[in-house]
C-alpha cells in the first residue's frame, strides 16, 4: 500500500496532525508516502508578509527514506472561477510525480479542500481515498474565498471513500453528507514529549501561566488581560507568531517569539499552568486544540475558554473553564493547587497518542478494504 497525501501544511514545519498521520500510515502499513506541500489557496494579505512561521527543528523536518516531498506551486487566485485553467500549468510536475508514484493499492489522502485535490480525485486511479477534516476550512475565510472553499469541500466529500473529523462539531456537520464519517480527535506525540520528572514540582514563588501557539483573530486578548490583572503575582508567557495587534498589556504579560516545536515543548515544561484563551466563534466551534493534549501530557493543569471540544471538558481532571465573568483569581488558585500524579499523566500520554487515535479510527484498514 502507498499513500499520496495533499497536506495543508509544509513538511518543513513544526510537527502537526498531517505529519503524525503519514508517520502512522508508514508504521501501520510499511508503505511509502508521497507528500505534496500546499500552495497558496487564497488571495494574499498584508499579515502574510509581516509574519512568517518558524522553521521546525531538524528533528521535525528531516525527510525519512520512506517519504518523498513534492512542492506544489500556484498563483494565489484559487477563489476565482477560472483559476484551475491557469494553475494547472503549475501542477504538471506534481501530477506527473503522483502518476509515477501510484500503483493499484495507492490511497489518496486530502488534508485541505483544494482544486488540485479535486483534479487528482478525478483521475479515479486510487484504491481508496479519504478527507481529513481538521478544521472548518470555509470558516477561515470570508466572501468569495469562503464560498469557493465550501464548494470544493462539498465536491471532495461527495467523491472520497471516507471522511475523518477532528472534533465533535465537524462530525455533526459532515456525518449526513457521506456514508463513512469517522471521529478521530487530535492527540499528542507521546513518544517525542520531554521525559516526566521524578517529582512534579509545583511549589514556586512566581507562578507561570503560559500559552504556545499562533495568536490570531480567534485569540481572546480581553480574557487574557483580565486574567493577568486579577493575578498580578503571576507571570503570563505568550509564545508564538502574532497576526493581530495586541491591546495595551499589563506588565506581567510577556510576548515571546515563536519556537520550533521541540523547543516549544521544552518551554511548556517550564509552565505551571497551560492557557487556551480562544473566543467562541464559528471557526473555534470546530477546534480540538492539540495544545490541550500537550499541556496535560506534561502534567499541567489547563485554564481554557469553553470553545469547541474544550466545552465538553469542564468536568475533566485538571481542566478549568473560564469566561469573562469568572472569578479569575480563584480559577488560577485552583489550577495552581492541582497536582496530577505521574501515573495518571503517563496513562494520559498512552491513551491520547497519535498512534492510539488513528488506530481507534481504523483508518487505513478501512481504506484497504480489510
Amino acid at each position: 500500500m502507498r499513500l499520496i497525501y495533499l497536506s495543508p501544511v509544509p513538511w518543513n514545519s513544526f510537527s502537526q496532525r498531517p505529519h503524525e498521520l503519514v508517520r502512522y500510515f508508514h508504521s501501520f502499513t510499511g508503505g511509502e508516502v508521497l507528500w505534496i506541500d500546499p500552495y497558496p489557496g487564497r488571495f494574499p494579505e498584508l499579515s502574510d508578509l509581516l509574519n512568517r512561521r518558524p522553521k521546525s527543528g531538524s528533528m521535525d523536518c528531516n525527510i525519512p527514506a520512506w517519504l518523498t516531498v513534492v512542492k506544489s506551486k500556484a498563483l494565489p487566485i484559487e477563489p476565482l472561477p477560472f483559476s484551475d485553467s491557469i494553475n494547472r500549468l503549475f501542477w504538471r510536475d506534481v501530477e506527473s510525480a503522483a502518476h509515477r508514484f501510484a500503483d493499484s493499492s495507492t490511497v489518496l489522502g486530502i488534508g485541505k479542500p483544494t482544486t488540485l485535490a479535486l483534479r487528482l480525485l478525478s483521475k479515479e486511479c486510487f484504491s481508496s481515498s479519504f478527507y481529513d477534516a481538521m478544521d472548518d476550512y470555509p470558516a477561515f475565510y470570508g466572501g468569495l474565498s469562503r464560498l469557493a472553499t465550501a464548494s470544493r469541500e462539498d465536491r471532495i466529500i461527495s467523491k472520497v471513500s471516507m471522511i475523518l473529523t477532528s472534533s465533535s462539531a465537524l462530525l455533526d456537520r459532515l456525518r449526513h453528507l457521506a456514508g463513512d464519517v469517522r471521529l478521530a480527535l487530535n492527540a499528542c506525540a507521546a513518544d517525542r514529549l520531554p521525559e516526566l520528572p521524578d517529582v512534579l514540582l509545583k511549589g514556586i514563588l512566581v507562578p507561570t501561566i503560559g500559552y504556545v501557539g499562533t495568536i490570531g483573530h480567534w485569540f481572546d486578548w480581553e480574557l487574557v488581560v483580565a486574567l493577568a490583572e486579577a493575578n498580578p503575582e503571576a507571570r503570563f508567557r505568550l509564545i508564538g507568531p502574532i497576526y493581530v495587534r495586541p491591546p495595551t498589556l499589563p506588565p506581567n504579560i510577556c510576548l515571546e517569539p515563536p519556537l520550533p516545536h521541540s523547543e516549544a515543548l521544552q518551554a511548556m515544561n517550564q509552565f505551571h499552568v497551560g492557557l487556551i484563551p480562544f473566543k467562541k466563534t464559528t471557526l473555534t466551534a470546530s477546534v480540538d486544540p492539540i495544545k490541550f493534549y500537550e499541556y496535560r501530557a506534561l502534567g499541567l493543569p489547563v485554564i481554557s475558554s469553553a470553545f469547541g471540544e474544550m466545552s465538553f471538558r469542564g468536568e475533566s481532571d485538571g481542566v478549568y473553564l473560564i469566561d469573562r465573568n469568572s472569578n479569575m483569581a480563584k480559577v488560577v488558585e485552583q489550577a495552581l493547587s492541582n497536582c496530577t500524579e505521574q501515573e495518571i499523566t503517563a496513562q494520559f500520554r498512552k491513551d491520547n497518542s497519535w498512534e492510539s487515535r488513528f488506530s481507534q479510527a481504523n483508518i487505513f484498514a478501512r481504506c484497504s478494504g480489510s
